[in-house]
């Protein structure tokens, strides 16, 4: 096995010996907690409907393997056919999207 080779990267060097210093971490903004929260998308809409019926304890990181599951289960056929049960979650995410607007309006006049 090789040996590992020391990090001679010039930032860190000239660091080291009093040169250049490392560029300072971003400071993470803080959230209002008072700000209107962000529309869903058609997708969430359709996951909340399917997949938490189906199943009421399944946590958000499980949602997207399932859909990914029964998407790649699907023929072609049956994909066409899905594309055309968009309508309704397209409306929910257009009616949410419009209440976000409403929202967002109402906070920044604030």
């Amino acid at each position: 096995m090789a040996p590992k080779k020391a990090d001679k990267s010039p930032t860190k060097a000239k660091a080291a010996k009093g040169g250049v210093e490392k560029p300072a971490k971003k400071v993470k903004k803080v959230k209002d907690p008072n700000a209107p929260k962000r529309p869903l998308s058609a997708f969430f809409f359709y996951s909340n409907d399917i997949l938490k019926s189906d199943n009421p304890g399944i946590a958000f990181g499980e949602i997207g393997k399932k859909v990914g599951a029964l998407w790649a289960a699907l023929s072609e056929k049956d994909k066409v056919s899905v594309w055309e049960l968009r309508a309704p979650y397209e409306k929910k995410a257009e009616a949410d999207k419009a209440r976000y607007e409403k929202e967002k309006a109402a906070y920044t006049k604030a």
